[in-house]
């Protein structure tokens, strides 16, 4: 239960960190329009915005795995017996562990070589760096890839855990 609840923690802190910067990135969009109104843009605010968009999305997929948030089309699903449900929902939080744990795996060496060659986005003015969204990947992947082998034990084994909300 410990790790459990240490996987949890890092679920939620990440989610709410992806949140703030969501916010402040709002702020920083909303600027970049008031000034482009008054011929003064802010350099940079393309790649900004397209290397945070990757970063909130990969900090926050892990809670919408673990929470039950995750997409799904269920509605067939929903019509078969209990235990194929069952079977089913075992498979798709095996194939998402797989799918997920895949990406960290294949992220790796991206994201180091990233690091070390100091990959920019972006020209002129403003040059964003690339390895923070990179490492991002890396984080939110391993972190939804272990919430859905969590769930895929929870299932198997049929224990009982808190679905986790804020």
């Amino acid at each position: 239960m410990f790790l459990v609840r240490m996987l949890d923690r890092t679920t939620k802190l990440l989610m709410v960190l992806g949140t703030i910067w969501a916010f402040v990135l709002c702020f920083f969009i909303l600027a970049d329009i008031i000034f482009r109104a008054l011929n003064i843009p802010i350099s940079g605010t393309k790649e900004i915005v397209a290397n945070s968009v990757v970063i909130i999305i990969f900090m926050q997929v892990g809670f919408a795995v673990r929470s039950g948030y995750m997409l799904r089309a269920d509605f067939f699903v929903a019509m078969l017996p209990h235990w194929m449900q069952k079977l089913l929902l075992i498979a798709a939080y095996i194939l998402g562990a797989a799918l997920f744990l895949f990406l960290l795996k294949a992220g790796i060496t991206p994201a180091l070589r990233s690091f070390a060659n100091g990959e920019f986005d972006g020209e002129g003015a403003l040059k964003v760096a690339v390895w923070p969204a990179r490492f991002a990947i890396l984080v939110g992947a391993g972190i939804a890839g272990l919430n859905y082998v969590l769930l895929s034990v929870v299932e198997i084994f049929d224990l009982r855990i808190e679905r986790l909300d804020l």
